[in-house]
């Protein structure tokens, strides 16, 4: 897990660092942090380095708090936000990137730490349930309810979600496939599909069909594992 901090204010910056400093050996977790003390410079670092954990301030020149937040939102979606700040006039705008926290300064040692263990929870909670996607064109936390399916396709893998968008990532469909099939409702209906059962609506001789309208094709050779375990997923669910 990597943390930027961003903030003008070079003696606010370094309190900030020791608080994180003592909230790893505290809560013995591991994580590294980076500071920058101006804007421009991690707005430019965004283009080389993905972060996990985003501390900005709010009021600061070039661009301000809010404004990195919407730079930072436009790849990664993923990410926490805590904006860091003096003035509570733009608390209301920090809901527009969904900021995780939004602590007035000065930023009291356990408010920081209130705000982390938070977001340290919240993940936490999230590892079983949300997948984090890295595509060419940004990061994604997806929840898994929302995969309809997943496509291996040309060394690449494509997630298909309940909101009609795609996501395609350079990864292993196996170890996609080694993770999400620990969930009941997921099923490999074919070398190249995974699929969420809540989605499907019918299965046939060869076929099964999707409720976004997709027509997937079944392994030939095992139709009647499929068509058992699917039936074994309905009568589950209808308990």
């Amino acid at each position: 897990m990597k943390i930027a901090i961003c903030d003008d204010d070079k003696n606010e910056l370094f309190r900030i660092l020791s608080v994180l400093a003592d909230y790893q050996t505290q809560r013995n977790i591991e994580f590294s942090y980076k500071p920058f003390d101006n804007s421009t410079e991690l707005a430019s670092n965004l283009l080389q380095e993905h972060y996990d954990i985003y501390l900005l301030d709010v009021v600061m020149p070039g661009l301000n708090g809010i404004e990195l937040a919407k730079e930072i939102r436009s790849s990664d979606k993923a990410a926490d936000i805590i904006f860091l700040t003096s003035s509570p006039e733009f608390a209301v705008e920090s809901y527009t990137v969904k900021a995780s926290n939004y602590l007035m300064k000065p930023v009291s040692r356990d408010r920081l730490v209130e705000a982390l263990d938070d977001i340290m929870r919240t993940r936490t909670e999230d590892r079983d349930s949300c997948l984090v996607l890295k595509s060419s064109v940004g990061v994604y936390k997806v929840h898994i309810s929302e995969i309809i399916y997943i496509e291996s396709l040309n060394r690449k893998v494509i997630y298909y979600l309940r909101n009609n968008s795609q996501i395609t990532c350079v990864e292993k469909f196996a170890s996609v496939c080694d993770q999400l099939l620990q969930h009941p409702e997921f099923l490999l209906a074919h070398r190249s599909f995974l699929v969420n059962m809540n989605y499907i609506r019918r299965i046939d001789a060869a076929d099964l069909y999707l409720a976004n309208g997709k027509c997937l094709p079944l392994a030939q050779r095992r139709i009647s594992e499929i068509k058992r375990l699917y039936l074994a997923f309905q009568m589950e669910e209808s308990i």
